[in-house]
């Protein structure tokens, strides 16, 4: 076997490319973008011809992958943790249709918000959908689940979620790697058990209920479960990369299951609740197992983690808060940070120097500035720094696609002017359908879709509605009249400002776009250039 230095993400590509992947779908966000990414990239990938674009966001992600399982081949979807939020009614539900070819859906959760809005913990989604969950520990058990998952998948009928973290997604560890497997057949399945009318549906429920016992089977004997139990007074429950901090800690006398296979093995935690006085849950994320476990044993059992404080609430674990929760102490985080030594001064992110979305704000700031009473709605993207001094333009930021219906919802509640801030990709990938509505309902709003010609965000991926936002907009109805394009430059301010103006003060939906290619990947395209000229 050869070994390979790879990070998390790439260590699940690879894992899904050796065992005979034929497609991934994807929508890109951080951590997991790279895994799509790295499967563009391979040569392997390129030889299979195995499909690997970008979606236009992770329902249609998730719904091209259980088209490609149902024609019998392996498919990958891959999104973070918000996602899952997106896709969730097809992903619910494939769990009812069942699966053909092994379907994976990998959710990269991010403890501690690097670049997120929440810290949601996508195992409760797996649990809810009630399909199997892996939970690697290291990249190298990363590299092995994804096959075993696919497995797992083909012998159920059922999607498999794989679930990891940002600090394994994003750390490098030595990985053995196997050959590729050859991909599967295609083997279409004429099951009418796809079609969720009610009586077929009802049918499939009872079936995924019937297959629970099986799922936990697997769990219980798990491969990837760990058990060193023996009469000590602490016992650990460690789930997935939780396993690497406690075992980091060192500490002798306590009785350790590794879980890293869901549903929760319930014999396994009974097993350790026998042999120990009490049980510490130390998990990345929220108290999924923890809950559990206090549902499992008898109520006067005591169980810790993070819902009692004895590891934080919040943010991620680290080698440290494991330590000390693992002690019996609080998590300290407070006293470490009173007695760090404060050596460099905080550096906020901010939009890159010569970034256009710096010249839409710095025009809308002015404008906004001469109305009383106005809201700036903004989006997901790098232009949600925009927030941020200087510019400071910017009222609020939920969740993709929200920036145009909550400027409408404030237009219906009589706020005027009503403006929202969207991303090329954030529009095609859930801003439409919030146009519709206020074409729909002649909605006062403004709305501004900043157009850098990518995903920039995370990296520079392609944008879905690059070279059709007039179209789009038209077509759902915008009046062409009010359909405006910008270029966003410091020689351009008094044109885009009098543009804003204009169209603020039209009684009605409108859309100006300001449009001017990401720095960073007009840089990089030029360094491309300049390398194939020197060849």
């Amino acid at each position: 076997m050869e070994k390979r230095l790879l990070l998390g993400d790439e260590a699940i590509a690879l894992g899904a490319l050796h065992a005979g992947l034929s497609g991934v779908y994807a929508y890109p966000g951080t951590p997991s973008t790279e895994i799509t990414e790295f499967i563009q990239n391979s040569p392997l990938a390129k030889e299979r011809g195995i499909r690997s674009r970008w979606c236009t966001n992770e329902k249609t992600a998730m719904e091209a992958a259980l088209g490609m399982s149902y024609a019998g081949k392996r498919a990958l979807v891959c999104m973070k943790h918000v996602g899952m939020n997106v896709c969730a009614d097809a992903f619910v539900n494939s769990a009812v249709t069942g699966v053909n070819g092994g379907l994976i859906v990998l959710a990269a959760d991010d403890p501690s918000m690097h670049s997120s809005q929440n810290e949601q913990d996508s195992r409760f989604y797996g649990k809810f959908a009630m399909i199997p969950i892996f939970e690697p520990s290291n990249q190298q058990e990363a590299y092995d689940m994804v096959a075993d998952a696919f497995q797992l998948s083909e012998s159920l009928k059922l999607p498999v979620l794989l679930r990891v973290v940002t600090r394994l997604a994003h750390s490098r560890a030595a990985v053995k790697v196997g050959e590729p497997s050859s991909q599967n057949a295609f083997n279409p399945d004429e099951g009418k058990h796809w079609v969720l009318l009610p009586a077929i549906a009802r049918r499939q429920y009872a079936s995924l209920i019937s297959k629970q016992p099986d799922l936990l089977q697997a769990a219980e004997s798990s491969k990837y479960m760990r058990k060193n139990i023996s009469r000590n007074r602490l016992g650990v429950i460690a789930c997935g990369i939780g396993y690497n901090y406690v075992m980091e800690a060192g500490m002798k006398d306590i009785s350790v299951l590794k879980v890293s296979q869901y549903p929760l093995p319930v014999d396994a935690v009974k097993q350790l609740a026998s042999e120990s006085d009490e049980i510490l849950v130390v998990e990345d994320g929220q108290p999924f197992v923890e809950e559990q476990v206090k549902g499992i044993l008898s109520a006067d059992y005591p169980v810790s983690g993070r819902l009692t404080g004895r590891l934080p609430r919040t943010g991620e674990l680290n080698p440290d808060n494991v330590a000390a929760g693992l002690c019996g102490k609080p998590d300290g985080a407070e006293e470490e940070l009173a007695n760090s030594p404060i050596n460099v001064v905080g550096r906020p992110p901010a939009l890159c120097q010569g970034c256009g979305h710096r010249d839409v704000y710095a025009a809308l700031k002015q404008v906004v500035g001469e109305y009383e009473g106005a809201r700036v709605f903004g989006d997901i993207g790098c232009y949600t720094l925009g927030a941020l001094p200087p510019f400071q333009a910017i009222n609020s930021c939920v969740d993709m696609g929200a920036s145009i219906t909550m400027a409408k919802g404030a237009a219906d509640a009589g706020v005027f002017p009503a403006i929202a801030v969207i991303g090329d990709s954030t529009f095609t990938h859930s801003g439409m359908t919030g146009l519709l509505d206020a074409v729909n309902d002649n909605a006062n709003i403004t709305i501004i879709i900043s157009d850098n010609l990518t995903t920039a965000m995370t990296g520079g991926q392609d944008s879905a509605g690059t070279n059709k936002f007039e179209q789009i907009c038209l077509g759902l109805g915008v009046d062409p009249e009010h359909v405006k394009v910008v270029v966003p430059l410091p020689k351009n301010m008094e044109e885009i400002t009098q543009t804003l103006r204009d169209e603020i003060n039209y009684k009605g939906v409108s859309v100006i776009i300001p449009r001017r290619e990401c720095i960073q990947t007009h840089a990089r395209k030029l360094r491309q250039q300049k390398k194939e000229a020197q060849k």
